[in-house]
């Protein structure tokens, strides 16, 4: 992905006003973080720990997506969960059903889309081996990293399309 600004991030998004975008917490570390590793940019706002952020890049523009984060009760700690993108497994907390407001009149209506992602939204660290889960050494895949790549940002294309379709 390439490296994104601020005001990059704040234009992109489709599911929200401007004025929620301009409140959205932006990470402050935008100049630190490996592009080069990333499919999109997720975070979790600091100041509203149950709000988080995509930002995608779609049909050469940029796309993004607010997310509310359902708290799910308390979790076992050796129950697992699979990410619905990248297909990381975790345990305890490390997947978090996540919903996004439609766009147009369906979001208006308050239709919304909902998916278990990584909880801190680091799919993309996680496929190339730069970050681990709780959960890993789980479930042994014979892909290629770049089969990896490819079925994420094809769940990331379809979950982006039930947003805005």
């Amino acid at each position: 992905m390439r490296p994104l600004t601020e005001r990059d991030i704040r234009t992109s998004f489709v599911n929200c006003s401007k004025g929620e975008a301009g409140r959205a917490g932006i990470p402050k570390d935008l100049h630190d973080l490996p592009w080069d590793d990333l499919d999109f940019l997720g975070w979790r706002d600091p100041g509203a720990p149950e709000r988080a952020y995509l930002v995608a890049e779609r049909d050469a523009r940029l796309t993004g997506v607010a997310l509310r984060v359902t708290s799910g009760g308390s979790r076992a700690f050796t129950s697992r969960s699979m990410c619905s993108l990248c297909l990381t497994t975790h345990t305890g907390g490390g997947v978090a059903l996540m919903t996004a407001r439609r766009t147009g009149e369906s979001g208006r209506q308050g239709n919304s889309v909902g998916q278990y992602l990584c909880a801190d939204l680091a799919c993309s660290l996680y496929l190339r081996g730069r970050k681990e889960s709780a959960g890993a050494g789980v479930v042994e895949e014979s892909l290629t990293l770049a089969d990896k790549l490819a079925r994420t940002q094809a769940n990331l294309r379809s979950f982006l399309d039930r947003v805005t379709g």
